[in-house]
């Protein structure tokens, strides 16, 4: 409850800089907004702003890896808005026809660090990677975790793609990696540095990705075509995009782009 109290707190003084149409649904229609695992803190503080100005119901999440999320919409999913970790997912939606048009937009941007227990000692680099001391380094699933394909990207970049390989424990989503190596299971693992972020007590920056060895960091969001609540996600987006909702994000270490301005 004191978290609670805190974060719409902190929101008192954006609400008056954030004009939203009013909102008469009720709980059970609320929107359903299926958002990349690093966005989780960040999209329930703008999902807090967004109830608050429309006087409705709240989003209902399901957070997860971009790659799932897109299978789940393509399986039918009854999902109104999509904001993922990577352009390819949104990509393969938008290209078959799935997303309502004119609603895509890039909404923030981030990096790509390497992080170790908060103990830990002897990585610097991801040339450390390399290291006999670095037995276990956790990844997400390039498959379906945008974050584990720009570790592929960073890997291939520095030459160490097939030193680490063995090493390597992949999962599910890139929360689960920062948990992994949180609590020391592995010696190092791949993350936004908006992950690490959230865990400086338990987890340390050892090196930020080398400029140009991965495709930028860039997050898309868009209402989903036949979207059960398409003028409330809408209105979400709007809250995504607005100088509040840039606000919040920038405060989790987001980085802005041209297009969220």
């Amino acid at each position: 409850m004191r978290k609670q109290i805190a974060v719409l707190t902190a929101l008192v003084p954006l609400l008056g800089t954030l004009t939203l149409p009013p909102c008469t649904a009720s709980a059970a229609d609320a929107i359903v907004v299926s958002a990349a695992a690093s966005l989780k803190n960040a999209f329930e503080e703008i999902g807090a702003l967004y109830a608050t100005s429309t006087g409705g119901p709240g989003p209902a999440f399901n957070f997860g890896a971009s790659g799932d999320l897109m299978a789940q919409i393509k399986g039918g999913a009854p999902v109104d808005v999509f904001a993922s970790a990577a352009a390819k997912d949104m990509d393969v939606l938008e290209t078959e026809g799935s997303l309502l048009p004119g609603t895509r937009i890039n909404f923030a941007a981030n990096e790509v660090v390497l992080v170790v227990p908060s103990a830990a000692t002897g990585v610097t680099s991801f040339a450390d990677l390399t290291k006999p001391v670095v037995a276990r380094i956790a990844v997400g699933n390039p498959k379906t975790v945008p974050a584990g394909r720009y570790a592929e990207e960073v890997f291939a970049s520095v030459g160490i793609t097939e030193a680490v390989r063995p090493k390597l424990v992949l999962a599910e989503n890139v929360r689960q990696v920062l948990d992994y190596v949180a609590r020391a299971e592995v010696d190092a693992g791949v993350v936004y540095a908006t992950d690490a972020a959230i865990r400086p007590q338990d987890v340390k920056v050892a090196a930020i990705a080398p400029s140009g060895s991965h495709k930028p960091v860039i997050y898309p969001i868009a209402v989903l075509r036949g979207a059960p609540h398409s003028e409330a996600a809408k209105t979400f987006v709007a809250a995504v995009r607005s100088e509040p909702g840039q606000a919040i994000l920038a405060r989790y270490g987001f980085k802005a782009v041209p297009a969220a301005k």
